[in-house]
């Protein structure tokens, strides 16, 4: 009897789940889902993240290539939300019970985003009182250090389309900011940006392509320690203000990912084990207001 006993409770514990092949342990449930967009195609690499009753995140990611959201969860009752470029966010609560597991996948369409209103052709500039130029790499991979630039200028020309456009975007490479004054210096000398010889950095697009509702992708060159490489900005459209002085501005989200031995910046200190103090991979993240030029604010 005591047998037959363990015999079941191992059989359950092994219960596989005939769609995904996955074992699912007691007490557990498969989430699965299939995000589509509105003519029925997958949506690959759509973020989800799954809330519990109480607002606590219980598991986030991405979906396949094929559009397919698999999560494995205690059983309960769980606030869904998914978001992919150019879609409308997504959300729903969804019950994870114990009914024999799901016969498919549930489908899920996201909605195209509304596009917000593009500006007027014209000339503009970047705005350096509500703009913010940062990044972040890894150090001695445990966490990120941030940092930003403090001093740079740039020129938007807005074409009869935005496809039509052109940006120069000009750093001061001393400007470099980590809140550190030591790293700063470090970070200043020929181990790195090498300012005394390469005092600016820039990049240069003429290439603004669209991918849909309010996200575009903007790709130009980026000069940086002597050396261009090409590099494409994931941007997001923010949409267009009347500012306190009468003044339009047009508020745009960017971020992309450089690699330091592109751009010859090869120093490397290593700890035990091999791992660098430095990280190779530098994440930009770009907070930009724009107006049209000779009206930006001046602070004294």
């Amino acid at each position: 009897m005591i047998s037959r006993l363990l015999g079941r409770r191992k059989a359950s514990q092994r219960r596989g789940n005939p769609l995904t092949g996955l074992t699912v342990p007691p007490g557990a449930g498969l989430l699965i889902c299939r995000v589509l967009d509105p003519m029925g195609e997958p949506v690959s690499l759509a973020e989800f993240t799954l809330h519990d009753s109480h607002s606590r995140k219980v598991v986030s990611g991405e979906a396949d290539p094929y559009g397919l959201v698999v999560a494995m969860v205690p059983f309960g009752k769980y606030r869904l939300a998914v978001s992919a470029e150019g879609f409308a966010p997504y959300r729903d609560s969804i019950p994870v019970t114990d009914d024999g597991g799901p016969a498919g996948p549930r489908d899920i369409t996201l909605q195209i985003a509304p596009s917000l209103p593009l500006p007027d052709p014209g000339e503009w500039e970047i705005e350096q009182a509500h703009t913010r130029i940062g990044f972040a790499a890894r150090h001695i991979g445990l966490a990120q250090v941030h940092g930003r630039f403090n001093n740079f200028a740039g020129a938007i020309r807005i074409g009869n389309t935005i496809e039509d456009s052109a940006m120069h975007v000009v750093i001061d490479a001393a400007s470099i900011d980590t809140n550190v004054q030591m790293r700063d210096d470090h970070l200043r000398s020929a181990d790195f940006l090498d300012v005394e010889h390469y005092p600016t950095m820039e990049f240069y697009s003429d290439r603004f392509v669209h991918r849909g509702g309010n996200t575009w992708a903007i790709t130009g060159g980026f000069t940086l320690h002597g050396v261009t490489r090409t590099v494409t900005l994931d941007a997001n459209y923010g949409g267009m203000r009347v500012g306190m002085e009468g003044e339009t501005r047009l508020a745009v989200n960017a971020t992309t990912e450089l690699h330091r031995e592109d751009y010859t910046i090869n120093w490397k200190t290593m700890l035990a084990r091999g791992i660098a103090v430095v990280g190779s991979n530098i994440k930009v993240d770009l907070d930009i207001q724009i107006v049209p030029k000779g009206t930006q604010l001046k602070f004294k």
